[in-house]
Formats: C-alpha cells, sequence, structure tokens
C-alpha cells in the first residue's frame, strides 16, 4: 500500500474537516497547507474561484492529496454566502471539526476620526460579524459530531493599536472579547474557541510597511527583530486544533516575536 507523503511528520488532524477563509494567499494558505499535511480534509473560501483554483493546485504541487481539498467563493460579507460555503463543506466532506475565521479586511490607513461611517461598518462586518455568523452556522455540525475547534485571526494590534489603523484594531480587540465569551458558551458543547493574534507577518498586507531592503518595518520593536512568517502562524493553529491543545480554550496566543502586549 502506497503511503501519502507529507510535509510535516505530525499526523493529529487525521480524520478531520476544516473550513478556512481567506485561504488562498498568506496566512490563510499556510493554515490550509498545514492543515491538510497533519491530515485534515480542508474547504479553502475567498472571494474568486480562479484564486482558489490556483491555491490549490499549488497545495498539491506540495504533496498534498487533491481530494483532500475543495472550494468555493464566497464573500464573508454576505450570509447567503456563509451558508453555502457550510453546505458546500458538508456536501463534499459530510461533517465539520475545525473552522478558522482568517478573514480579514484593512481598507484605510489615517485617524480614526477621518473613517467614513460605512467604512467603520464594513470594517467590523467583515473582520468581526462575518466570524461570528459562521461561527453560529457552524456550530449545529459540530455538536453532531462531539465537538470541535473554531480559530479567530485577530491581531497584535488589538491588543496596542498601530497608527493609521485604529479602526482596523479596534475590530482585532473585539475579536479577543469575541473568543472569550464564545469559549464559555461552547465549552459545555466541546467546542473549543481560540485565537492567534499575528505581528507583523511576511504577507501581502504588510508589503507596504516593510523597507524592501532591510526586510523590516522602520518599527519593529520586538526582541527576536525580525518579521513573522505565516508557516509559524499556521504551527500555532495546528497546535491549537490539534488534541495536543485540548485544554486550552478562550485564549489567544501572541505570534509577535516576543513583542509585549496585554488589554
Amino acid at each position: 500500500m502506497s503511503v501519502e507523503k507529507t510535509k510535516f511528520q505530525c499526523h493529529r488532524l487525521e480524520g478531520k474537516v476544516a473550513i478556512v477563509t481567506a485561504a488562498t494567499l498568506g496566512i490563510g494558505l499556510a493554515i490550509v497547507e498545514r492543515l491538510a499535511h497533519e491530515g485534515a480534509k480542508v474547504v479553502i473560501s475567498s472571494r474568486r474561484q480562479a484564486n482558489i483554483d490556483t491555491a490549490i493546485d499549488s497545495l498539491v504541487k506540495s504533496g498534498i492529496c487533491r481530494n483532500r481539498l475543495a472550494g468555493i467563493a464566497c464573500h464573508v460579507g454576505d450570509v447567503a454566502q456563509l451558508q453555502k460555503l457550510v453546505d458546500f463543506t458538508i456536501e463534499k466532506f459530510g461533517r465539520i471539526d475545525i473552522l478558522v475565521n482568517n478573514a480579514g479586511i484593512n481598507p484605510v490607513f489615517g485617524s480614526a476620526l477621518d473613517v467614513s461611517d460605512e467604512m467603520f461598518d464594513k470594517l467590523f462586518q467583515v473582520n468581526v460579524k462575518s466570524g461570528f455568523i459562521l461561527t453560529k452556522l457552524v456550530v449545529p455540525h459540530m455538536k453532531k459530531t462531539g465537538g470541535g475547534n473554531i480559530i479567530f485571526n485577530a491581531s497584535f494590534g488589538g491588543y496596542l493599536a498601530g497608527p493609521g489603523i485604529g479602526v482596523y484594531s479596534v475590530t482585532k480587540t473585539t475579536l479577543l472579547g469575541l473568543t472569550k465569551m464564545l469559549a464559555t458558551e461552547l465549552a459545555p458543547l466541546n467546542i473549543r474557541v481560540n485565537g492567534i493574534a499575528p505581528g507583523v507577518i511576511k504577507t501581502k498586507m504588510s508589503s507596504a510597511i516593510i523597507d524592501e531592503d532591510t526586510g523590516k518595518p522602520a518599527l519593529l520593536g520586538n526582541p527576536m527583530d525580525r518579521v513573522g512568517t505565516p508557516e509559524e502562524c499556521a504551527g500555532a493553529v495546528a497546535f491549537l486544533v490539534s488534541s495536543d491543545g485540548s485544554y486550552i480554550t478562550g485564549e489567544t496566543i501572541l505570534i509577535n516575536g516576543g513583542g509585549h502586549a496585554r488589554l
């Protein structure tokens, strides 16, 4: 019998099914790769199907069997599309064990007081409300199978708002509270809820603040004196949703090179 070649040596997620939003680039794509290499079947969502298809092709090249992967276009700001994402996952793989709410936007830069009402609402709709609604949609399916894991991708900015990204940071602060609240409510159902709070990670979103010569922002401010990688975020997620994290809920792991943060 042939043995599937996997990039990672631990197989903690065999038999599990995961949904990852905003999963075709950066942190989202790295999370999909890690979960799938650890044995999970993963549904990828993003706004454009072409990007999903490209991502799946790249994941297959990394050694993941194509039948472990599926994808569907989904605008997380549209409740009907969120329901379609859940229905697609059940049709394709029959269950949902893991939800990674990774989708987030930061389309404005400047004083929080200059952010329009429309943009304020859009930031909270995508960064906060979409993940909350998707959680509500997957919980009944997790309950049927005896439990599950939910992850919110917050940010170091949720603890300490950076200049020019005040409203974005407040949406991430909200995710810290949402994680704790949902962890308490869902613990009786054996559903754990945790988060990650990345600092500056080498992604398309952070490219605007990273100096091309040094590979770092002008003011990085962490003891390790470097930016992080999407793979370092993915490893934390894989730990939290595996049995290795079975006594952890309501926590958010800072992935920030040792930078201090507290509320």
